[in-house]
């Protein structure tokens, strides 16, 4: 032991700053969900988002203790011992010492669970969320406490027990029950079978989390772990350097100077952290509200490049339309011309003519292509309705930051601009007219 008295002080300010480290992260993702506006599912854009709304699935899952209908559960047993142990030790002086401990605890006998993808649905619609990976907080559905006369006990559990047992079982069970709501943070990327997004496990992504609880409380969740390492981390700090001090007796002014400087030196780091974190998460969220303006700006070039191809069909099918009329009209007053038994065209040679105007031009019904273009122009008008929703939501989120405090002052060192929301004019720009000959 005293060849480790040495480095205690640095294997404590090692362990001080891993703490630190998992302090700085806990605020990193408390930053995040601060930062991230709650976006609704029909308007949810590739790249990280935030949504809330109820779990739903087409055929949903049976929990194993509850029997809830669920999208998601985890169970475990455990169970209960307590055992007495006898040490004997010698002391300096050469003396045996017999010591009686009793020790209990609980050991996980049984667990298990299974998972599936699910629909979040809110008021505006469903986005399809992979649970895959992702970090999940279900809430408790089932929680009960068994002996052996109970049938519960051994019903769905192994039927032997484990040694020193005191024939005590503690059965708990947790799961995102259908339709209970649901809090999701992850990365959006576009679904393979249909135009649609989709939240899934992605390597880049700061935080892929499910959870039952409010924002609120999974914000709180990060802020109190956050000063709970921060703590645990300055205790460590200090607790190694009174051991250190105390194997060396070192004397009070010394012990004073020791202390103060170590505790501004892990203040101060702290600080600095503190400070870094808040700097780059008002650097993610300005670039955000570039991406939300980088979104618009697609939404425009695509209803502008849309449109006019669009009329361009429709207005293709219409002279197909009007030409296969023209021909028929023709056949049928050659028709009407040549009766049979009369000279002239013979009614059997049109027959080809006919087949050809079939296979080449199928479609025919100018009514469904007006259909589709007007469905197009309404989804091309949402598109950037959703998008211009998008980055005004996102773009007032990050001026509410900058005038916060303390947010303020690390924008000003940073120079970070609050950005001006969209208006109804700022979409004249690239405009297209479909207009229709008669």
């Amino acid at each position: 032991m005293e060849k480790l008295v040495p480095f205690i002080p640095w294997l404590g300010g090692a362990l001080a700053f891993v703490c630190l480290f998992a302090a700085l992260r806990n605020n990193r993702r408390k930053r995040l969900i601060e930062s991230l506006p709650t976006s609704k599912t029909a308007g949810v854009f590739i790249g990280l988002v935030e949504l809330k709304g109820t779990a739903e699935s087409e055929a949903p899952l049976t929990s194993y203790f509850a029997e809830v209908s669920c999208v998601h559960y985890e169970w475990v047993v455990e169970e209960h011992w307590q055992r007495t142990t006898t040490e004997t030790s010698t002391d300096a002086d050469g003396k045996r010492k017999t010591e009686t401990r009793t020790e209990s605890g609980w050991k996980s006998v049984a667990w298990g669970g299974e998972t599936q993808s699910f629909y979040l649905k809110d008021s505006e619609g469903v986005v399809l969320v992979h649970s895959k990976g992702a970090r999940l907080d279900p809430e408790s559905v089932f929680s009960r406490s068994s002996t052996p006369g109970d049938p519960l006990y051994y019903g769905k559990c192994p039927a032997g027990e484990i040694s020193d047992s005191t024939h005590q079982r503690r059965f708990t069970e947790r799961a995102f029950r259908l339709h209970a709501p649901v809090f999701v943070v992850g990365k959006a990327r576009e679904r393979r079978d249909v135009v649609a997004a989709e939240i899934a496990q992605d390597d880049s992504a700061e935080l892929f989390l499910i959870s039952s609880q409010s924002e609120e409380k999974v914000t709180q969740g990060f802020r109190n772990a956050a000063w709970l390492w921060t703590a645990v981390g300055l205790l460590v700090l200090i607790g190694s350097l009174l051991w250190w001090d105390a194997a060396n007796a070192r004397a009070l002014d010394v012990r004073t100077w020791i202390y103060a400087s170590a505790a501004l030196a892990y203040l101060g780091v702290f600080m600095a952290g503190w400070v870094w974190t808040v700097f780059n998460s008002l650097i993610a969220l300005r670039n955000r509200v570039l991406q939300g303006w980088a979104l618009v700006d697609v939404q425009l070039k695509r209803r502008h490049d849309l449109i006019p191809k669009l009329v361009q069909i429709v207005s293709g099918l219409k002279d197909h339309e009007r030409r296969v009329q023209t021909q028929v009209a023709t056949l049928r007053e050659q028709l009407a011309a040549t009766p049979p038994g009369k000279p002239g065209v013979d009614p059997q040679a049109l027959r080809p003519t006919l087949v050809g105007l079939q296979e080449a031009y199928p479609v025919l019904k100018s009514y469904d292509a007006f259909l589709s273009l007007q469905r197009n122009l309404a989804d091309t008008e949402n598109r950037i309705a959703l998008a211009r929703d998008y980055f005004n939501s996102i773009a007032t989120h990050h001026n509410t930051r900058l005038e916060q405090i303390p947010d303020r002052f690390v924008a000003a060192i940073g120079a970070i601009k609050p950005h001006p929301l969209l208006a109804a004019q700022d979409f004249e720009r690239a405009a297209v007219n479909v207009e229709f000959a008669r």
